[in-house]
């Protein structure tokens, strides 16, 4: 497993049929650790980032953009939009955890923030 974000980033989500067990909590903080800003939740089996934006608009604009990154990797977040504050949690649903795929898209989308100089993200 590549445990870097530009590692990650470079790879391209895998179609998951289920099946397949979920990640074990040290194997997802092995790669939680190649997307810094992310965090493990419900035991593991999720992860999550909230971006802050300068106001609404940029929020959709980022919002929109992963949207796009989502659809070409075929592995879709779950979104909230609170005005200038966005959450993203990834999961796997087909096997009720954490998969690779997860963090191959965390990677993904937290290299749109280069692309983003008006993005600022909350801690």
């Amino acid at each position: 497993m590549v445990d870097d974000m530009e590692g990650l980033a470079s790879k391209s989500c895998a179609p998951c049929r289920g099946g397949v067990p979920p990640l074990t909590p040290a194997e997802a903080e092995k790669l939680r650790n190649g997307v810094p800003g992310w965090s493990l939740e419900e035991n593991a089996t999720r992860l999550h980032r909230r971006y802050e934006f300068r106001d609404f608009v940029e929020a959709m604009k980022f919002v929109n953009r992963v949207a796009d990154v989502a659809e070409q990797e075929g592995h879709h977040p779950d979104i909230a939009i609170h005005w200038n504050k966005v959450d993203l949690v990834l999961w796997t649903h087909k096997i009720g955890g954490l998969h690779e795929n997860d963090f191959i898209l965390a990677a993904k989308v937290d290299r749109l923030l280069v692309e983003d100089p008006d993005a600022t993200i909350a801690g």
